[in-house]
């Protein structure tokens, strides 16, 4: 990247759909597998889905089940985590409401800041 970052992202999906999905959209960065949620479960990022949300999800054809390939009905939230090369967190965004995201032009902002620091 020209601003000499990776970006990953993370999903509880299993491999299989995480590359379908990688492939499909032709993304250019990996996309890593959480099994059961292990890793976000750790840092406090996972919730469970209510039984009337596990509802909607089926009805829009959504199997958890099958695709992160566990019934835990848990989910990861939102999270954006920028990490210098030295491995120190400088910017963390984590918002429950999962329809609020970090936006791409933030991160821009905060990886030029981190560059020209160096």
């Amino acid at each position: 990247m020209a601003l000499g970052a990776s970006l990953i992202a993370i999903s509880p999906q299993s491999e299989t759909f995480n590359r379908e999905i990688a492939d499909r959209h032709k993304l250019a960065f990996d996309v890593l597998s959480d099994p059961g949620n292990r890793v976000a479960s750790q840092f406090g990022l996972t919730f469970t889905l209510p039984q009337d949300l596990r509802e909607v999800y089926g009805g829009f054809g959504i199997d958890l089940k099958k695709y992160n390939g566990d019934d835990s009905w848990t989910l990861p939230m939102p999270a954006r985590f920028v990490i210098d090369s030295t491995g120190i967190v400088r910017a963390a965004d984590v918002n429950p409401d999962y329809t609020v995201r970090s936006e791409p032009e933030e991160t821009l902002g905060m990886l030029k800041s981190l560059r020209s620091r160096t």
